[in-house]
C-alpha cells in the first residue's frame, strides 16, 4: 500500500511540474506588460469642469497636485478637503483619465436677498447685524445653522425663550438662492418671581432692589429688565457679592443660580441660593513702599478706610484709587499697588496692607494729540496744565481733561500715559472725539412762563477750528422780543485772556406781572483770564438805552418809572470752581461773586451785588455710586442807589418760575394790592420787584429706574427765601379801603415738590410739581410748570 503512494506522489508533482513551465513559458510576454500598466503615471495635464463663477485658475492653485508629478490619491484627497474648506463648493470630484486628470466641481449658489418673515418684536437691522449671511454672499449650509442658532440667541436675548427659526430656500436662475427665516417669535419670557435661599440678614425684597433683572409687573412696559437674560443673571450674581461685599460680609459666596421655565414657557422662576457668612470689620490698616518721596503714614491717613471701620470690598478700590493719584501727584506714573488681605476669623476683621512698588520718577516726553478732525491742535494744548520735560502730575493731568471738556467742543475727552523711549519717560496721549460745534437751528416750544415761543439762532462755538465763538440769534415769545449778536475770542492776543462783544437789542412785556414794557438796546464789552487754578476773574462794560412804558391807568409806583434812561455799567465776576465735573457735577462746590457800578456816564446810579454759591455730595456712594447726588445752593444780591437816584423798576429783581418753583413768574416779593371794602381781604395787583433777595435751596436728584437711554431723571427739592425792600419813594401807604397801596415785608417764602427731567428726542423737557407751604396772601403761587424746547 505505501509503494502505491508514493507511485500516485511522483505522478502528481511530475504534473505540477509541467504545467508550471508551460505557464512560464506562454505567459510571460503578458505577465511584462501587466507590469508596464500598472506603473506609477505622470499627470500631463488637469482638467476643471463644472465651474461657472470660479475661475479654472483659481481652482488649479488650490490643489496639491500639479501636472508633471504622480498621481497620488493621498494628495487628492487633501486637495478635496482644500477646495471644500474654501466655502466656494458644495461638492467635489476627481476623475483619472490616465494622464489627464478632470476634477469635476458643484459651486455653492449666490445668496440674492436675505428675507426675514414674522419678527415683529425685533427689527429687521438687529438681525441682519448678527447673521453671516448677506445679499452676494455665498450660500452654505453650515452658515445657515449657524445663523438660525444666532437668530435663537438675539430672540433670547430680548426675552424669548419660546423663539423657533425655519430656514427656506428659493432657488433662483444662474444658481442664485433667496434665503428666507421664517421666525416664530413666541411669547415674551418673562420672570414671574425671584427666590432668595439662605439669606437671614436682608430680606428677598432687599436683596431684589440689587439686581439689574426685575419680576414682571404690567407697569413695567417701558423696560427690558424684566425678561429672563443668562447674562444679566451673571451680573446679577456680581452685583449681589459687591453688596454684601458693602455691608461687611467679607466671605460671602453665591451658591447657585437657578432659572427654571415653567410649563407654559412664558416666564421663569430664578433661585438664587447663597451663603452670607459673618460681618468683618477692617482690622490693621498700612501701606508699605519703598519709594522714598512717598510718606507711609500720611499715605495711611487719606486711605478711605481706617481700623475698626465696617468692611467694604468698594474701599478697597477706593483706596487703590486714592494711593495712585498720590503717587501721581508725586511724580510717579506707573506705580503698581497689590492690596494683600488677611481674614481673622477669631475677631472677624480684615487686615489689609497696601503695598506699592517702587518705580521710577516719571518725566513727559511727549504729548500726542488724537481725533481733532478739524480742532487745532494749539486749542487743545492751551487747555493743558502740562508741557514736554514737565514730571508726571496726575492732579494736572486730571485738570487738563476737565479744561479741554469745558471747552464743549468734543464728545470725549481721554487722556492715557504710556511708557516712553526710557524708564523714566511717559508719553501722554489726548484722545479726543469731535462733536458738532456749529448749529443752524430753528427751535419751538412752551413753557409756563413764555406760553409758546420761537428761536432762530446761526452760532459756532469752534470758529474756524479756533475756539472762538460767533452767534446771531433772533427770539420771541408772548412776552420777550430779542436780537443780539456775541463773539468771543478765548485766547486774546494769544495770552490766556478771553475777549468778546455783544449787541442786543430786547423788548420785554410784563403787563401781566406788572403792567408795564421795556425796550433796551445796548452793547456790552467783556474780558476774562484766570487768577488761580479754580478762579477766574471777569470784566465787562455795558452801556444801553432802556425805555420804560407804563399805561396810564397804572399807580403812581409805577408812573415814575416811566421814560428814558442811559445806563453804563462797569461790572465784575469772580468765579471759584472746585467741582468734579464741569458738566454734571457729582462732587464739590462752585462759587460766584459779581458786583456792578452804574454812573460813570449815563443817567442811572447804583451798585449792585450778587453772590451764588452750589456745593454737591453724593448719596451713599458705596450703594449708589454717583447716580444719587445733593446739593445745597444759596443766591443773594442786593442793588444799592446812589447820588440821590432810587433803582428803577427794570433794574430791580423779580423772583419766581424757575429761579422759585412753586410760584409764578415775580410771584413774590413786593406788590401793589388793595383792600377790598367789604371782605377786608387783599386784592393783589402789579409786581414791582425788589432791591434785596435771598434764596437758598436743597435738592436730591436720582435716576428713576428707566434705562439710562430714555434720559429721565428726578429731583426732590425745597426752596425757601424772600425779596423785598423798595425804595421808600417807591411805597405807598395804605389808605382808605379799594385804594391802591403797596406791600413790602420781606417775608419768608418755602416751596417743596418734585422735578422731572426727560431728554426727550424733540428737544429736553423739564415738569416741576411745587407746593408753596409759606407764602402771602398777596403772592402768585403755582402747582404745575412745563416747559420744553426742540430744535430741527
Amino acid at each position: 500500500m505505501a509503494s502505491v503512494l508514493r507511485v500516485l506522489f511522483a505522478a502528481l508533482m511530475t504534473v505540477s511540474l509541467s504545467t508550471l513551465a508551460s505557464a512560464q513559458q506562454t505567459g510571460a510576454p503578458n505577465a511584462a506588460a501587466q507590469t508596464q500598466v500598472e506603473g506609477p503615471q505622470v499627470i500631463r495635464q488637469i482638467l476643471v469642469e463644472g465651474n461657472q463663477r470660479v475661475e479654472a485658475d483659481t481652482v488649479l492653485s488650490y490643489l496639491l497636485i500639479q501636472p508633471g508629478q504622480v498621481y497620488d490619491t493621498r494628495l487628492v484627497n487633501l486637495s478635496i478637503q482644500t477646495l471644500i474648506a474654501t466655502g466656494l463648493f458644495s461638492d467635489v470630484q476627481f476623475e483619472d483619465r490616465g494622464q489627464i486628470v478632470v476634477v469635476r466641481v458643484q459651486e455653492n449658489p449666490i445668496i440674492n436677498r436675505v428675507i426675514l418673515e414674522g419678527n415683529n418684536a425685533i427689527d429687521d437691522e438687529k438681525i441682519t447685524d448678527e447673521i453671516e449671511a448677506q445679499p452676494r454672499a455665498i450660500f452654505t449650509r453650515h452658515r445657515v445653522q449657524s445663523d438660525v442658532q444666532r437668530i435663537i440667541e438675539v430672540y433670547r436675548r430680548s426675552g424669548r425663550f419660546a423663539a423657533t427659526v425655519t430656514p427656506q430656500i428659493v432657488e433662483q436662475p444662474q444658481n442664485r438662492v433667496d434665503l428666507i427665516f421664517e421666525i416664530s417669535e413666541g411669547p415674551v419670557t418673562g420672570v414671574r418671581r425671584i427666590n432668595f435661599i439662605g439669606n437671614d440678614s436682608f430680606s428677598d425684597r432687599r436683596l431684589r432692589r440689587e439686581l439689574v433683572t426685575r419680576e414682571s409687573r404690567w407697569w413695567r412696559f417701558f423696560s427690558s429688565n424684566d425678561n429672563y437674560d443668562p447674562d444679566r443673571l451673571e451680573y446679577d450674581q456680581e452685583l449681589l457679592r459687591q453688596f454684601y461685599m458693602n455691608q461687611g460680609y467679607a466671605n460671602f459666596r453665591v451658591l447657585s443660580a437657578v432659572a427654571e421655565l415653567t410649563p407654559d414657557q412664558e416666564s421663569f422662576y430664578i433661585t438664587l441660593t447663597v451663603d452670607e457668612g459673618e460681618v468683618f470689620n477692617f482690622g490693621d490698616v498700612s501701606v508699605s513702599t519703598e519709594i522714598p518721596d512717598l510718606n507711609e503714614e500720611y499715605l495711611a491717613r487719606i486711605l478711605p478706610m481706617q481700623e475698626g471701620d465696617l468692611y467694604q470690598g468698594q474701599m478697597i478700590e477706593d483706596g487703590i484709587d486714592t494711593l495712585t493719584f498720590a503717587a501721581g501727584a508725586s511724580g510717579y506714573a506707573f506705580v503698581n499697588i497689590s492690596p494683600r488681605t488677611t481674614r481673622n476669623r477669631e475677631d472677624r476683621t480684615v487686615d489689609i496692607e497696601f503695598v506699592i512698588d517702587e518705580g521710577p520718577r516719571v518725566y513727559i516726553e511727549r504729548i500726542d494729540i488724537a481725533g481733532n478732525t478739524r480742532t487745532l491742535d494749539r486749542v487743545i494744548r492751551r487747555e493743558l496744565d502740562i508741557v514736554e520735560g514737565d514730571a508726571f502730575n496726575q492732579v494736572l493731568i486730571d485738570r487738563s481733561r476737565n479744561n479741554i471738556r469745558r471747552l464743549g467742543f468734543f464728545e470725549e475727552v481721554e487722556i492715557a500715559e504710556t511708557p516712553g523711549s526710557a524708564p523714566d519717560r511717559a508719553r501722554v496721549n489726548v484722545q479726543v472725539t469731535e462733536q458738532p460745534t456749529g448749529e443752524l437751528a430753528f427751535g419751538a416750544g412752551f413753557s409756563s412762563t413764555d406760553a409758546f415761543l420761537v428761536d432762530l439762532s446761526i452760532s459756532e462755538r469752534n470758529l474756524r477750528g479756533r475756539g472762538q465763538f460767533l452767534r446771531f440769534r433772533i427770539s420771541a415769545s408772548s412776552n420777550r422780543e430779542s436780537i443780539d449778536i456775541r463773539f468771543t475770542e478765548p485766547r486774546f492776543m494769544d495770552r490766556n485772556l478771553a475777549a468778546g462783544f455783544d449787541l442786543f437789542r430786547v423788548n420785554s412785556d410784563f403787563l401781566s406781572e406788572a403792567s408795564f414794557q421795556t425796550e433796551s438796546t445796548g452793547a456790552s464789552l467783556r474780558l476774562g483770564f484766570p487768577v488761580t487754578a479754580s478762579t477766574n476773574l471777569q470784566l465787562g462794560y455795558t452801556y444801553r438805552t432802556d425805555n420804560v412804558l407804563v399805561y396810564s391807568s397804572a399807580s403812581s409806583a409805577l408812573l415814575n418809572q416811566a421814560g428814558n434812561r442811559n445806563t453804563s455799567v462797569i461790572t465784575y465776576t469772580l468765579n471759584w470752581s472746585r467741582l468734579n465735573d464741569p458738566i454734571e457735577p457729582s462732587n464739590g462746590y462752585r462759587l460766584q461773586f459779581s458786583q456792578g457800578f452804574a454812573g460813570i456816564g449815563g443817567d442811572v446810579r447804583y451798585m449792585r451785588s450778587e453772590i451764588e454759591g452750589s456745593i454737591y455730595r453724593p448719596v451713599l456712594p458705596s450703594i449708589f455710586g454717583n447716580d444719587v447726588v445733593a446739593s445745597f445752593s444759596m443766591n443773594s444780591g442786593f442793588t444799592m442807589p446812589w447820588g440821590g437816584d432810587t433803582v428803577r423798576i427794570n433794574d430791580r429783581f423779580f423772583k419766581g418760575g424757575n429761579s422759585f418753583r412753586g410760584f409764578e413768574v415775580a410771584g413774590i416779593g413786593p406788590r401793589i394790592v388793595s383792600r377790598d371794602a367789604t371782605t377786608g381781604e387783599l386784592v393783589r395787583g402789579d409786581a414791582l420787584g425788589g432791591r434785596l433777595y435771598a434764596i437758598g435751596a436743597f435738592e436730591v436728584s436720582f435716576p428713576l429706574g428707566l434705562p439710562e437711554q430714555y434720559g429721565v431723571r428726578a429731583s426732590l427739592f425745597t426752596e425757601f427765601g424772600t425779596l423785598g425792600l423798595l425804595d421808600s419813594s417807591d411805597q405807598i401807604a395804605e389808605g382808605a379801603a379799594g385804594t391802591a397801596f403797596t406791600v413790602d415785608d420781606m417775608a419768608l417764602r418755602a416751596s417743596a415738590g418734585l422735578s422731572v427731567f426727560w431728554d426727550s428726542p424733540f428737544g429736553p423737557v423739564r415738569f416741576d410739581f411745587a407746593e408753596a407751604f409759606i407764602r402771602e396772601d398777596y403772592d402768585r403761587a403755582e402747582f404745575f410748570r412745563f416747559s420744553t424746547r426742540t430744535g430741527f
